[in-house]
């Protein structure tokens, strides 16, 4: 399914959900609407590292980041596989890969708005005073 949030473009690939594409959307508009921070979704995690991964991205709480090396070190992998990880998630934006970030504090970004697209996700979930397309 495509969607936009906030201005940006996203794929996510919802056979990994047991909710209906509907309610992924009605949840997605709450998150961009800043009425959301968590969703109420069922995430069928794939077996293996990029199951893991997802799943220490969707422990990390709204708003904040952990650094790939964070994450590498609490799986007892690599921070170069966590961001490989990063990069195959199916699901932007519900598993947030945007709040896992490089030693520069951005790292990369796979979705169509790149790395731009991560920075807005992360200075909307801030607070930092963005409208709702990320411009200041």
């Amino acid at each position: 399914m495509q969607t936009i949030v906030r201005g940006d473009r996203f794929d996510l690939d919802t056979s990994y959900l047991a909710e209906s594409d509907a309610e992924l959307r009605h949840q997605l508009e709450g998150y961009a609407a800043g009425e959301r921070e968590q969703f109420d979704l069922t995430v069928d995690y794939p077996d293996g590292h990029l199951g893991e991964v997802m799943r220490a991205m969707s422990a990390i709480p709204y708003g904040e980041t952990r650094s790939y090396g964070e994450l590498a070190e609490e799986l007892g992998s690599g921070a170069v596989a966590v961001g490989q990880a990063c990069g195959a998630n199916p699901l932007p934006v519900v598993v947030p890969c945007h709040r896992v970030v490089g030693a520069d504090g951005h790292g990369g970004f796979s979705s169509e708005g790149g790395v731009d697209a991560k920075k807005r996700l992360l200075a909307f979930e801030r607070g930092e005073g963005l409208d709702q397309f990320g411009s200041q």
